[in-house]
């Protein structure tokens, strides 16, 4: 079922994007549906293999990126093909969307590091983090709802990810008893629950339940979690903040406040897709000239889903 953009909603999208043509660019590729994408999972085998194996079953990918675990399936498949392949059962591939591949390839964690990731399930940039550790370190995972955490264990297990420790916490109470042993990261995850803007593709009723309300309340939330998380973070370590929505009131100017508060200064972070930067000012008000390097991911420019991301070093005191 579709459902039509409310005008408050509308007039935010085009006073973001660059001009009318490029609106009207947004507003044709979210009634298109996104193609499949999937992503390597290294820990089993590599994306040349894959490659080989899913052309040997007839079908037409691509490897657009210089990031040759990213994978676009070209061609059409039968309907549950893609979760229903052998492939896809010994956990040679996780289905997941490419923006949402982008965070972890910006916060780049490494072997042996400590890593955060604070509303893990259900686990694709988890996962991810697993691959390019080499399943060395430690991940801990964490989510607040049974149901998630359930889907998040299915999926670190079918991918063979065995440096992770999957927690049951709410955000905030999990960060205020991680401070109280003085446990500390090298990165955090900070993906957090947002207004869903950037899914719109995929969940067209975004526009039915959007609501300026609903972003104030997400906005606070969302600050309160990535307070808690901060003190957790090793001097000079290394944070991403973000979410699917294109809001600025849940991306850069929750950023803005993060920069203010706390010892954090935004840092570059390449991608292998198109990204725009991140606004330096926001009806009237002036941001941080660093929020350049923050990540605005529109639809219309790699034909994805939408997404926000911005990566952050703490300094030392």
């Amino acid at each position: 079922m579709r459902y039509a953009p409310k005008e408050e909603f509308k007039a935010k999208i085009e006073t973001l994007l660059n001009n009318k043509e490029d609106a009207e660019e947004f507003w044709k590729i979210i009634e298109k549906p996104i193609p499949k994408s999937i992503r390597c999972n290294t820990l089993k085998i590599s994306p040349d293999k894959l490659k080989e194996r899913l052309e040997n079953k007839g079908w037409k990918i691509s490897q657009p990126y210089d990031s040759k675990e990213i994978i676009v399936i070209e061609g059409n498949l039968e309907p549950g093909e893609l979760g229903k392949s052998i492939e896809h059962l010994l956990g040679y591939y996780y289905i997941q969307e490419i923006s949402s591949m982008m965070p972890m390839l910006a916060l780049q964690p490494k072997e042996n590091e400590l890593l955060l990731d604070l509303c893990a399930s259900p686990g694709s940039k988890t996962t991810q983090a697993a691959a390019l550790m080499n399943n060395r370190g430690t991940i801990i995972a964490n989510d607040v709802n049974i149901g998630r955490i359930a889907i998040l264990a299915a999926n670190t297990e079918r991918v063979g990810a065995t440096n992770i420790i999957i927690t049951r916490h709410d955000a905030v109470q999990l960060c205020q008893k991680l401070k109280k042993i003085n446990f500390n990261f090298d990165k955090i995850l900070l993906d957090v629950p947002c207004s869903g803007e950037g899914n719109i593709r995929s969940n067209p009723a975004t526009f039915k339940m959007w609501n300026k309300k609903v972003i104030d309340k997400l906005s606070r939330m969302q600050r309160k979690i990535a307070e808690s998380a901060i003190p957790l973070l090793k001097e000079g370590g290394e944070l991403i903040y973000s979410t699917c929505t294109h809001s600025p009131e849940e991306n850069e100017l929750n950023v803005q406040y993060l920069v203010d508060n706390f010892n954090l200064e935004i840092v570059e972070s390449p991608l292998p897709i198109k990204t725009r930067p991140g606004l330096v000012e926001w009806q009237g008000e002036k941001l941080n000239e660093k929020m350049k390097f923050a990540h605005r991911i529109y639809p219309q420019d790699n034909n994805t889903e939408g997404f926000f991301l911005c990566k952050m070093k703490k300094g030392v005191k």
